[in-house]
């Protein structure tokens, strides 16, 4: 079986990881495996080391004659079985390429929303009949695209796998840095700025939190001066123990140094990487009903889940686990089982191969 990936590895290692691992562990399984990639991916060594070619290629545009042209030539010469794209300009140039040739066409979804019918663009990538298989990151963006294709049995769930052993950073010390003292108790949100991430519904919720609770919240991520976020936290009678953190090249350390990890996203998530990160931390999180965040976290159990949108039932859940902290670190440890029994590495690379050998046979 031979295999052709075409995807982008310009992030970091962390945000790349899943996906490559996963293409290293199908070369280790005996698949024939080629990717169009970056040249300089921080990956290309270890990805090569296992008798994987690396292109140095990826389409610029999502609509380019060169760059189909590009691919169109590889799949010729290459004669691979299986052309398995991950972003949409991948997607709407591989479809293009793959055009006539004996290729199975494979599609990557990571979040619900956004695809419609009536949208012609549309029917050049995620909706495009060529499109054999289309994998979705979780559940619920299967259910919400296969609303929307033709055929909706050709979309799959493959959960994107993680591997305890990658979460191996110190704790950072949170008492130095931002002068939090150690019996605070420290609630931590990773997202990029974006309304749907619910940000300023988290901003909301701390005022409702459990009073005299000595309480602090990390904000990190990108886009954290946006003049929404900035007046909601300005506004807020907690805003001396809101940290606005910012991008960090060292996100996890400021995940596994706190007590629990918010994601309070309003709609359109997939399978969200900063909830999965603080499970592998033994960080029990508090994330909203929307997307795939329910899929990872068992509500009470690992976790908890709350209505999107909702501010005192954030704050709820926010402090049951101020109130009974023991029972919160047994929540962590039961998550970071969670994602190394449900969510792991060995299970997406089967999966994969899986879904490959039932395409080629049928």
């Amino acid at each position: 079986m031979k295999v052709l990936w075409i995807t982008s590895q310009s992030d970091t290692l962390n945000s790349i990881r899943p996906e490559a691992e996963t293409l290293i562990g199908l070369a280790n399984a005996g698949v024939t495996c080629e990717i169009m990639t970056q040249g300089d991916s921080v990956y290309r060594q270890t990805m090569e080391a296992v008798g994987i070619r690396v292109i140095d290629f990826v389409p610029r545009h999502k609509f380019s004659s060169a760059a189909a042209t590009t691919i169109r030539r590889a799949l010729t010469e290459g004669r691979h079985d299986v052309l398995h794209l991950f972003n949409n300009k991948a997607i709407a140039n591989g479809v293009r390429a793959a055009r006539g040739l004996p290729v199975k066409v494979v599609s990557y979804r990571g979040q619900t929303g956004n695809v419609h019918r009536y949208d012609p663009i549309c029917w050049l990538t995620h909706l495009s009949p060529r499109i054999d298989r289309v994998v979705c990151v979780s559940e619920s963006v299967r259910r919400d695209l296969a609303k929307r294709r033709l055929d909706p049995d050709s979309c799959i769930t493959i959960h994107k796998g993680h591997d305890l052993g990658w979460y191996t950073e110190q704790p950072a010390d949170l008492q130095t840095e931002f002068a939090i003292p150690e019996q605070d108790f420290v609630i931590c949100a990773v997202a990029n700025y974006r309304p749907r991430k619910g940000l300023e519904v988290l901003v909301a919720a701390m005022k409702h939190l459990p009073e005299g609770a000595s309480v602090r919240l990390l904000l990190v991520g990108s886009g954290l001066a946006a003049p929404r976020l900035t007046r909601a936290i300005l506004a807020s009678p907690c805003r001396d123990r809101i940290h606005v953190v910012g991008f960090r090249q060292d996100a996890c350390r400021l995940i596994a140094a706190s007590d629990c990890s918010v994601l309070p996203s309003l709609r359109r998530e997939g399978l969200p990487k900063a909830v999965i990160e603080a499970m592998a931390y033994g960080v029990p999180p508090v994330v909203t009903d929307t997307g795939g965040s329910p899929e990872l976290v068992v509500d009470g159990d690992c976790g908890r889940v709350v209505p999107p949108g909702d501010p005192q039932a954030l704050a709820r859940a926010i402090g049951q686990m101020i109130e009974n902290r023991g029972d919160t670190r047994r929540m962590g440890d039961r998550a970071r089982q969670r994602i190394d029994a449900c969510f792991n590495i060995r299970q997406t690379i089967d999966k994969t191969l899986e879904m490959y050998r039932n395409l080629i046979i049928n």
